[in-house]
């Protein structure tokens, strides 16, 4: 893996949406720095979030070490790391780590922005944002993230809604808070708020594990509406702020189609 230094303070401004061209998360075979340092206190604070939540499992994510954001490019170096690990560095926010997630922001049809409410089970329980997850080993192809691909598995299995029923807007944006960079797109659906929030209801009625406990339709922008974790209040204002005066289906768009290869490129 190539050496890369992180640009932290030369990052736009936190909690402000950007546009991103392009990402390239190159994933090392080796121990992340932070897990070797960190391990014997991770493994401590693991003990003490099983005890509070013994329906946690200290499975496999990747954490990225460095990240550089310039001209529209992230570019990272990662590793594969166990989820105690991440969880204890998302308590201290220690700056030997970075995490890189991506979302899709779904729009129904009549304007409304479709987000999932988290399981009590979980470790973001009762928490309001889109569907998504960490980025993890099955995500990596050819040594590099698939946040594509990655997006869509998390939405289907957390909502039984496949993107390719979806029309995704071109480009893709960013936002970074306290160290974590959230990507995302934003899709559009046929199906009206209170229609996709039904079938989301049934797929989770059937679902033997569900992840989430419903489907919440977000009509504005109002940060303290839901339960929201910090970096979803900024991306609604952006997003409800570009559709004053807007006719949301008149907007250009394409029919979704991700690919397993070629991840650098959104």
């Amino acid at each position: 893996m190539t050496l890369l230094e992180s640009n932290r303070p030369a990052w736009p401004a936190e909690g402000t949406v950007f546009p991103v061209a392009e990402i390239d998360i190159e994933v090392s075979s080796e121990p992340h720095p932070f897990h070797l340092a960190e391990a014997d206190r991770a493994q401590d604070s693991w003990q003490r979030e099983i005890a509070a939540n013994p329906h946690l499992f200290d499975g496999r994510m990747v954490l990225q070490r460095s990240v550089r954001i310039a001209e529209g490019r992230i570019i990272a170096r990662a590793h594969i790391v166990p989820y105690s690990t991440f969880l204890w560095w998302r308590r201290t926010r220690g700056p030997g780590a970075c995490h890189i997630f991506g979302m899709p922001m779904l729009l129904s049809s009549d304007g409304a922005m479709i987000a999932i409410r988290m399981g009590a089970h979980t470790a973001n329980a009762g928490r309001v944002y889109s569907p998504g997850g960490s980025l993890e080993p099955e995500d990596v192809v050819d040594g590099r993230c698939d946040i594509a691909g990655n997006i869509a598995r998390e939405v289907r299995e957390e909502t039984g809604i496949s993107l390719s029923e979806a029309a995704a807007e071109p480009g893709w944006h960013a936002i970074h808070m306290d160290g974590s960079v959230t990507v995302f797109r934003v899709f559009r659906l046929a199906a009206t708020a209170d229609e996709v929030v039904e079938r989301v209801a049934a797929h989770v009625a059937t679902d033997p594990h569900p992840e989430i406990d419903e489907a919440v339709a977000i009509r504005g922008p109002e940060p303290t509406a839901y339960n929201y974790p910090e970096f979803i209040p900024p991306i609604l204002k952006w997003l409800f702020a570009r559709q004053d005066g807007q006719c949301i289906s008149a907007l250009p768009a394409t029919r979704w189609a991700p690919t397993r290869a070629g991840p650098s490129n959104l």
